[in-house]
């Protein structure tokens, strides 16, 4: 059978199609990955697979309804098959709450017809020969080391039925490494994120979980209560990821979330913490390049499909230390009076002096005595008044004393709200790009700067190990 271009996909459903409007999605994906254990590759491997989304719009008395249908491998012969069952979802289905015209022409992407792009085993050609000597270094050093790698490039093609051709070719890498003793009662991790795996220190990760590890020969027992803590740039990737899922204008303004105000409206202007604390979107943010237009496969709470096209630019939630933006779409706007503020694929966390914020070891040479953690995981929403979460600390949590690390301590669950947290900050380090452990299977376009938090809710000692 002859390859099919995605953008033929595309074009043939559109042609196919007798709704009042069609969008349609071709998601072009191919995957390389390695995965080791105990010092050794255990598997290795690529795959390819392709994706279609048609969605029709069909105009009735009483509204636009919307059918949305996706399939994999779909081929040429099988479209009319996929369009038709689209245009049937709409037909059955009632009106959109969030119909809204379809976003119109503009300029195409002018790689619009060309082939989609591909990673292959090649991404890991530096990347595997610096794994092997970090296999090396642990059987020397009684060590096992645990993880895997993966590169995903996905090339998104959008077309519609007003003429918008556009184009994004989205790589994502991660990389997960384990340390474990010899007697496997030590541990300790470390990640990172990353577009093509040319800037993976993998000494320098061997090398960080090697020091956590040392630090871990010695326990110390500590009780539940409230701590001076660090937490490194992957803790504080994990809770502003959800501090923004959470952050939607529509909920805020019907008074649902920690973002509404008691007697009606949002907490936009209100400040959220003491700090000049900025956390921002961009899809043009060096290293964490994202879609520069909305590519809604489907419509939620805070995504609508009838936006699909519309161009993304750098946002601003928090600035200064002060809430300035919630996620809406079109539909969302219009309701609550708030600016169009789409959804975009990364999130930084910033202050203004870079040059002169601290890095977490210099952060950590000047505590008297606190907490360090390594990364929080199993995190989950208690309350979504105060954004209230719960969830444990995983892979090394240490005593420091001094301006010095002293041991490990045990682990403790922790009860915790981000945006009661950013009001506590009293120290915020260098951002640097960073790996989310908790959600880095679904947002990994992160940098973020370790920050010191007076009174870390460590709620209860937890068994995790």
């Amino acid at each position: 059978m002859p390859y099919i271009h995605p953008h033929e996909l595309v074009e043939r459903a559109l042609e196919l199609s007798r709704a009042d409007g069609c969008v349609v999605i071709a998601d072009e994906e191919s995957t390389a990955n390695l995965r080791w254990a105990g010092n050794a590759l255990t598997t290795n491997g690529v795959t390819r697979g392709r994706r279609l989304t048609v969605i029709a719009t069909v105009d009735g008395a009483e509204g636009t309804a919307s059918g949305v249908v996706a399939r994999e491998a779909v081929t040429l012969d099988e479209v009319e098959s996929l369009v038709r069952a689209a245009e049937a979802a709409a037909r059955d289905a009632g009106p959109a709450e969030d119909a809204q015209p379809l976003v119109p022409v503009r300029e195409s992407s002018a790689d619009f017809t060309a082939p989609p792009a591909e990673t292959s085993v090649e991404v890991f050609t530096a990347f595997a020969p610096a794994l092997g000597e970090a296999f090396a270094r642990a059987r020397r050093d009684g060590q096992l080391l645990y993880g895997f790698a993966r590169h995903e490039l996905t090339s998104s093609y959008l077309g519609t039925s007003t003429g918008l051709r556009l184009r994004h070719d989205q790589p994502t890498g991660t990389v997960e490494l384990n340390a474990k003793t010899g007697d496997l009662t030590g541990s300790a991790w470390a990640g990172a994120a990353t577009r093509d795996f040319t800037d993976v220190d993998v000494a320098a990760l061997h090398a960080e979980v090697t020091k956590r590890l040392a630090w871990g020969a010695k326990k110390i027992d500590l009780p539940a209560g409230r701590y001076e803590t660090l937490l490194p740039p992957t803790a504080v990737a994990d809770l502003m990821v959800y501090l923004s899922w959470s952050s939607g204008g529509r909920d805020a303004t019907e008074g649902r979330t920690v973002f509404s105000k008691p007697n009606g409206g949002t907490r936009i202007g209100d400040r959220l913490s003491p700090l000049p604390l900025t956390l921002r979107s961009d899809p043009a943010h060096p290293g964490l390049e994202a879609a520069p237009f909305v590519l809604a496969r489907s419509s939620g709470e805070d995504s609508s499909a009838f936006d699909n096209g519309l161009p993304l630019t750098a946002t601003d939630w928090i600035t200064d230390g002060e809430l300035t933006n919630l996620l809406t779409t079109r539909h969302s706007s219009g309701l609550t009076g708030l600016p169009l503020t789409p959804a975009i694929d990364n999130l930084v966390l910033t202050v203004p002096d870079q040059e002169g914020a601290p890095t977490l070891d210099e952060m950590i040479a000047r505590t008297e005595r606190g907490l360090l953690l390594t990364c929080l995981w199993y995190i989950r929403e208690v309350d979504p008044a105060t954004l209230l979460l719960t969830g444990l600390t995983r892979d090394g949590v240490y005593l420091v004393e001094h301006g010095e690390v002293v041991g490990q301590v045990n682990n403790f669950r922790f009860n915790e709200s981000p945006v009661d947290l950013l009001n506590r900050i009293t120290e915020v380090g260098r951002t640097e790009p960073c790996l989310p452990r908790e959600w880095g299977d679904w947002f990994t376009r992160t940098a973020m700067p370790p920050v010191r938090v007076a009174d870390f809710n460590m709620s209860s000692v937890s068994q995790a190990s």
